[in-house]
């Protein structure tokens, strides 16, 4: 496909990967329906990409509210006329350990915690391929599908909740594709690791330091490089059905 013809929805648009993923395929001429939960980075992105080429739509949205995503999906197909893009990146963190103790006893990881990294990473992120899979049934359109996983589908420490929706994505990623070959609906994923954003801002020099001693190349990834890949799997007609880990080799341990 080319990015000029792109019919995208992108989800979590207004910042981070999302927001880099919307302004390529922008500078490329496609035409992006990009929603976020927060309207204030929407209205940031609106105003950055009005030089681009591409033609942009923008809506807030809570991705696991069912009817929401519904009328979202027709709307922006309606916008776009046609879907053949859909970049789920959506996500959210609500780090915590299982069970811990400390002075005041034990405590364990909340259910509600637990509850809504899943509802928004994995359950948000089937609603959104669920209509936009079927926008592309129904008209007819060959058209590919990227969810955004991450390094920690393999588990993570203080991380259950986060893990289990990004392994739970991977393994859709790979079902979905078998659903949907027959159609010409390729679906493929982006595992990323640690890459180099203003969340690595925040995060102490001592453990810094010991995520890249577990990266062998010896760096924090670029957004740019996880487009790169992105764009691969948008690019390549032959693939689907596989997450592409980019993570500097963290993943090979």
């Amino acid at each position: 496909m080319k990015l000029s013809a792109a019919q995208a929805i992108v989800t979590g648009a207004g910042r981070g990967l999302g927001r880099h993923f919307t302004l390529a395929l922008l500078r490329e001429g496609a035409q992006v329906a990009a929603c976020d939960i927060n309207p204030a980075s929407l209205r940031s992105l609106k105003a950055e990409a009005a030089a681009l080429p591409g033609s942009l739509v923008v809506a807030e949205l809570d991705i696991t509210n069912e009817p929401a995503v519904k009328a979202f999906v027709t709307l922006a197909a309606r916008s776009l006329r046609g879907l053949n893009v859909l970049i789920n990146n959506a996500g959210i963190l609500r780090d915590g350990v299982l069970s811990a103790k400390d002075g005041a006893g034990v405590r364990g990881l909340p259910l509600l915690q637990w509850s809504k990294v899943l509802d928004t990473n994995l359950t948000g992120q089937f609603l959104m391929a669920r209509e936009v899979a079927g926008s592309m049934l129904e008209s007819g359109t060959r058209g590919v599908i990227v969810n955004v996983s991450s390094l920690a589908r393999a588990g993570n420490p203080g991380q259950s909740n986060y893990a289990a929706s990004k392994a739970g994505l991977d393994a859709c990623t790979r079902t979905w594709a078998l659903e949907l070959a027959a159609a010409g609906i390729r679906v493929g994923g982006v595992a990323p690791g640690v890459i180099d954003t203003p969340i690595v801002e925040g995060i102490s020099e001592t453990a810094l330091a010991a995520l890249l001693a577990a990266i062998p190349l010896g760096r924090f990834g670029t957004v740019d490089e996880v487009w790169q890949a992105v764009n691969f799997i948008l690019g390549c007609e032959f693939f689907t059905g596989r997450t592409i880990a980019v993570d500097g080799g963290a993943s090979m341990g």
